[in-house]
């Protein structure tokens, strides 16, 4: 699952078009969108009601708690919207550590409403199934909701009822409004599970004698869906945190793993720091970043990403000369380093990938060394020890400096060399694993392999000895 948050705007269009549920849900598609390009006269005439009503405007941009921020403006007509718009449209601002520029926001209609009309409601997905929290005092000072809230878990093969919602969550609530909630609640759960959401939080949800009203939302999906989802999702954006500007080298890869059977992924963290990342898996990628976090490296953390699922050697290459012209546009007084990290790979050919990076760094060598740019390699896997020859005498041949580990070394010991942490070993020490027993002596040979070669009378002896170990812990051994 590959939880992705969305746009107010765009949880609230899937919201209006689908639940499905008897509360009269108000306000439906009464939403403007503002930006820098837009015309408000032409926005007028598209959104006639923004002439009548009173407005809300606040910034859609994934931040959370707008209103302790001061960022949401209240009860204006749209000419005090603009001039509210004027002092924040395109301005720098702090969101907790998370600096950022104000540049999309939301206009919606003023609801005007009492504190004991607002509620809370959000629904998450865990392991065991999808929790429901409820909480009968909502809006800007709901507090800590997880100690607050009622909770029902639904598990993965089980339906929400509106009895167990007015049993189990609504037991603070007055009793003309129960039959409202409890429908409302089961009609945004069943929008919830047919829309592949992860998250949905809705706060203050309010309720009057008119109907429901959704004033602030929150939401996540699984982007994996996309396959089921296609036809009610649309074309749907995943904005960038808050902080965090898209950039078109993001895209370029996001597209060329839309064009693969491999997995390409690429996130710019902070485009100005010395530690750059390229790492095979999605599991390693989430390692290697922990342990460079771990080291004291976060604040100089570049990038996250992957490739993986055995891409070709032009995959590889294009994946790489986009990490290489980031890391050197701008320099760093450091120098900066590149990790090129991997686990034991199960079916992706080491060699083929790290050709694609050895032509890439090749391309790339005078940027390379301007920049003072150190690269560490460890890898393992299907013809690993080839890869790690090419990689060798590109260092080599290029002057840059490549320090080139295999399967004698912990996964991310080259982190901490990279860092300074460890010092870096003049030569790496021999494999000597079981990853080799398929290796004949020639082929053994040709790839510059000197480790032992393992017999099948050890592998036997092997075999034997982990099944006592795991008879005598009582588990069953079937053993063919």
């Amino acid at each position: 699952m590959s939880a992705k948050a969305i746009s107010e705007q765009t949880g609230k269009e899937f919201l209006y078009k689908y639940i499905c549920t008897s509360a009269a849900v108000q306000n439906r598609f009464r939403y403007a969108n503002v930006t820098t390009e837009t015309d408000f006269d032409r926005l007028a005439q598209d959104h006639p009601w923004l002439l009548t009503e009173r407005l809300v405007v606040k910034p859609d941009q994934l931040i959370k708690r707008r209103g302790k921020l001061g960022l949401v403006g209240v009860n204006l007509d749209l000419k005090g919207v603009q001039e509210w718009l004027k002092t924040r449209l395109m301005r720098e601002t702090m969101v907790g550590k998370a600096k950022g520029i104000l540049k999309n926001f939301l206009i919606e209609p003023f609801v005007a409403h009492k504190q004991e009309e607002e509620f809370y409601v959000c629904i998450y997905a865990t392991r065991e199934g999808d929790y429901v929290l409820f909480h009968h005092e909502g809006g800007v000072d709901v507090g800590d909701v997880d100690a607050k809230a009622s909770k029902l878990l639904v598990g993965v093969d089980e339906k929400l009822t509106e009895d167990a919602v007015k049993k189990q969550l609504l037991t603070h609530v007055a009793a003309d409004k129960k039959a409202v909630l409890a429908s409302f609640i089961v009609g945004l759960f069943n929008l919830y599970e047919d829309l592949y959401f992860t998250y949905l939080e809705i706060n203050p949800l309010v309720v009057t004698k008119d109907g429901v009203f959704v004033l602030d939302m929150a939401a996540k999906i699984d982007a994996t869906a996309d396959y089921i989802c296609k036809a009610k999702w649309g074309d749907v954006e995943f904005p960038p945190p808050f902080g965090r500007e898209a950039y078109p080298e993001e895209a370029y890869i996001a597209d060329l793993d839309a064009k693969s059977g491999a997995s390409l992924k690429l996130t710019l963290l902070n485009p100005r720091g010395r530690i750059w990342t390229m790492v095979a898996g999605g599991g390693a990628s989430v390692v290697y970043s922990d342990t460079i976090c771990d080291l004291g490296g976060v604040d100089e953390l570049a990038n996250y990403g992957e490739y993986s699922g055995a891409p070709s050697e032009q995959q590889t290459y294009d994946y790489a000369k986009t990490i290489l012209s980031l890391m050197t546009r701008e320099k760093h007084p450091d120098g900066k380093v590149l990790i090129i990290g991997g686990s034991i790979a199960n079916f992706t050919n080491v060699a083929a990938t790290f050709k694609g990076i050895v032509r890439a760094i090749r391309d790339y060598q005078g940027p390379i060394k301007e920049h003072e740019i150190t690269i560490f390699v460890r890898r393992g896997g299907p013809n690993y020890q080839e890869g790690l020859r090419v990689m060798g005498e590109v260092g080599k041949t290029t002057g840059i400096p490549i320090h080139v580990f295999g399967t004698e070394t912990h996964m991310t010991a080259i982190v901490g060399m990279a860092l300074g942490h460890r010092p870096i070993p003049k030569e790496p020490p021999v494999a000597a694993h079981t990853a080799n027993f398929l290796l004949n002596s020639s082929a053994s040979s040709s790839v510059g392999y000197t480790g032992p070669i393992i017999s099948y009378r050890a592998i036997l002896s092997l075999f034997n000895a982990v099944k006592n170990v795991i008879c005598i812990r009582g588990h069953a051994c079937v053993m063919g």
